[in-house]
This record gives structure tokens, sequence and C-alpha cells, in this order.
């Protein structure tokens, strides 16, 4: 190598083999530079205990605030500047959602969609998981072999978060072909034309929430749609802006997070088979098993903090408008906080539930009891039912950074 040649950044998510397994970079990380300040400018956080503690400090999340030239604020405004004006009285959504608003306006968002969005309203889905969950086991059991993906993990947290809303079913197919492509928003875009793709699914999608808003408005049902736009707290409502961005935020991170949830989950206990016996052999153990899959293989890999002011952490000192990317699963790894056996899959880990999967804080993920029901009842039943559960072929990663997940996990079940 000569002097000329660039060095090899530390942490590269884009090189060859990440995807498939991105747990040796991040160990690396750990080991060589926990608070890693990248050549392209952002910082990774990759310990357990400054993740946690970023998480629940007092930064942004709003891109806003991080330095203009930063990666992440030129991809928020290509965004938006490729949405064009406005027109008429339409309001774009983006950046209106909980995810990417601080306090007070993340206080009072989320304030008034957790009145709605409740553990007991959560808690009566539990039979309609289980007919969904039972229905698609029946449909692999006739079948012999199926894509695992498309046949559970994907159609039930759709189904589920569909109903939850008050979705009609004529409006299904499109909102899954949009919302496959709005959780890339949630990943570095470079290409210019997939920005555009993403750009044009995001106002399609915002308006045919616009139109549902205004359907439930005339023909309100008993569904949490129509509870959102009933809510009040202290005399105030969400808007119609707001409405649509967090129905689109709960579209998009209530199902795919979860599809990631049930199919990592059911690849990492196919790679594991004496846990999946331990599943198979004490049922009981599904839920704390559920916790220790999304330690294992979180479904989120990655979440992001403004520096507000100047953070230290690790001896060093992140300067005000740093973006900082916390590495949820790289501290989910972490040998200082899990032990040496951290990459191992043990799904009676004591202390499991003390993973960051869902994030922390003020931020922690609204959906996670939702996430936790569809996830424990789909790996339960699903073990249970098909004792000779195992891989039919080779599976496909989705390709993604943060919401790294399968395309297909090919599976026998006789």
């Amino acid at each position: 190598m000569t002097d000329l040649e660039p060095l090899e950044p530390l942490f590269n998510p884009f090189e060859p083999g990440y995807i498939a397994d991105p747990y040796p970079a991040f160990r690396r990380l750990r080991t060589e530079d926990p608070v890693h300040h990248h050549p392209l400018g952002f910082w990774v956080l990759s310990r357990y205990d400054d993740v946690s503690a970023l998480l629940r400090s007092a930064n942004s999340v709003d891109y806003r605030n991080s330095a203009p030239d930063s990666t992440a604020r030129l991809q928020a405004d290509a965004m938006i500047e490729a949405a064009g004006p406005a027109t008429g009285d339409t309001v774009d959504a983006y950046g209106m959602s909980m995810l990417d608003r601080d306090p007070p306006d993340h206080t009072r968002l989320r304030g008034l969609v957790s009145k709605v969005f409740t553990p007991r309203s959560v808690a009566a889905l539990e039979p309609f998981v289980v007919d969904l969950v039972d229905a698609a086991l029946d449909r692999m059991a006739d079948a012999g072999t199926a894509d695992l993906i498309a046949t559970l993990a994907f159609p039930i947290p759709f189904a589920v978060i569909s109903r939850m809303l008050g979705i009609p079913e004529t409006d299904h197919a499109r909102i899954r072909v949009l919302s496959g492509l709005l959780v890339r928003t949630l990943e570095p875009i470079g290409d210019p034309a997939l920005l555009a793709e993403i750009n044009a699914a995001r106002l399609e999608m915002q308006d045919i929430v616009r139109g549902l808003i205004a359907y439930k408005r005339e023909n309100p049902g008993e569904d949490l749609l129509t509870a959102l736009i009933a809510a009040e707290q202290d005399g105030d409502r969400l808007s119609d802006e707001e409405l649509i961005a967090q129905v689109v935020l709960l579209y998009v991170a209530g199902h795919e997070t979860t599809v990631n949830l049930i199919g990592n989950g059911t690849l990492a206990l196919l790679n594991h088979p004496e846990e999946l016996k331990k599943l198979r052999e004490s049922p009981q153990l599904a839920a704390n098993g559920v916790e220790e899959m999304l330690r294992y293989d979180s479904p989120v890999q990655l979440s992001r903090r403004v520096i507000l002011e100047p953070y230290e952490v690790g001896g060093k000192v992140i300067p005000k408008g740093g973006f900082v990317v916390a590495a949820l699963a790289s501290a989910n790894h972490d040998e200082s906080r899990w032990g040496p056996r951290s990459g191992d899959l043990q799904l009676d880990r004591a202390g499991a539930r003390n993973h960051v999967a869902f994030g922390g804080g003020p931020h922690h993920c609204l959906g996670a009891a939702l996430a936790r029901l569809e996830g424990r009842v789909a790996v339960e039943r699903m073990a249970v039912r098909f004792p000779a559960l195992a891989p039919a072929a080779e599976p496909v990663w989705n390709g993604r950074i943060n919401l790294r997940g399968l395309d297909t996990l090919p599976v026998t079940v006789r």
C-alpha cells in the first residue's frame, strides 16, 4: 500500500459479508474504537453502557439539529426537495412522526397516540394473532415446505396492524408495496433513482392515509385510526398531517420490524437446534425466548441521536451537531454486559429483557408489547407444531443495514 491509497474504514457496512453477519464488524468496533469517528463525519457508539446512556440522554432525534453538511441532513433535505412545493392545502407530513420529533412535540404526539395504543388494546389482540398464526401453520403443514417469511413472518404483523387501524382489505396490496419502499428511508441512500422512487411512495402513502382519515371522519369505527382522530389531551388533537405521519410510522414500524423478529428469530433457532428443542419441550420459554431473539439478532440494528451540547463519552467529546449512530445490535452482543457467551442464543438467558432492541429513554418503541405478543405466539406455536422444522435451502437477506432481515427463509416441516 502506498501513502496515496486510502485506509479501509474501521466500520464499513457495505463490505462483502456484512449483511449476512455484521457481528464481527461490531466486535471490532467494541475492541478497537468503541467511540468511533467515521471518515464520513458521523460517530458510532458500540458498547452497551454507552449506547444505553445515549438513548436515555436529552439529545435530539431531529435531523435538522445535525450539522448542515452531515450525511443524514443532506439525505433528509434531498427527500423534502424532491417532493416539490405543497399544492393547495396539502402539507407534506415528512418529519412529523414522533420518531423524528423532540420534546415538547414528541411528548405531545406520544401522549396522544399512547392514549389509544394501550397494553389492554394490544392484549385483546391475542386470539386474533393465534388464529392468524394457526392458519399460516396449517398452510405450511399442507405444503410440507414453505418460505417462512412469505407465509408467516410478513402476513401476520401486516394483518394485525391493518386490523388495528381499520384499513379496508382493498388497500392492503398497494400499502404492502409502498411500506416496503418507505422502510428504506431508515437506510443510507446513495442512488438518486431509488431516492426518487422512495419519495414517490412516501407521497402516495400520505395520500392514501389522508383519504382514509377523511373516510373515518364520516364513518367512524371501533379501530385505532378512529380513536386517533378522536384522541384529545388538554383540548389538543392531532392535525391531519400529524395523523398521517403517525399512521405511516405505525404501518412501517408496526410490521417491518416484527417481520425481522420472527424471521431472524426462527433462523437463530434453526442454527441452534438444541435451543429449538428446548423451546419445543418447554413452550413456556417462549416469552423470555423472544427477548433473547431480540437481543441475539436485533430487528432494528441502529438508532440515531444528534448531539445538542458537547457530549463526553469514552474519553472523547462529540461536538454539538454531531450525528451519532447508536449500534443497538452491537450493544446487545457486548461481552462486558452479556458475558463470554454473548454471541450464543440462550432462550433461558437471565436478564435478556434488558436488551436495547427497542431503543430506550423517551423514544423506547411504543409498539414493543405488540411485537412481543406476535413473536411469542408465532415461535411458540411453530416450534410445538413442527418437531421436524428444518431449513430447506439457504436464506436470502434483504440487503438492509438497519432493518436487517430476511427476504426468504425456506423451511421444511415434515
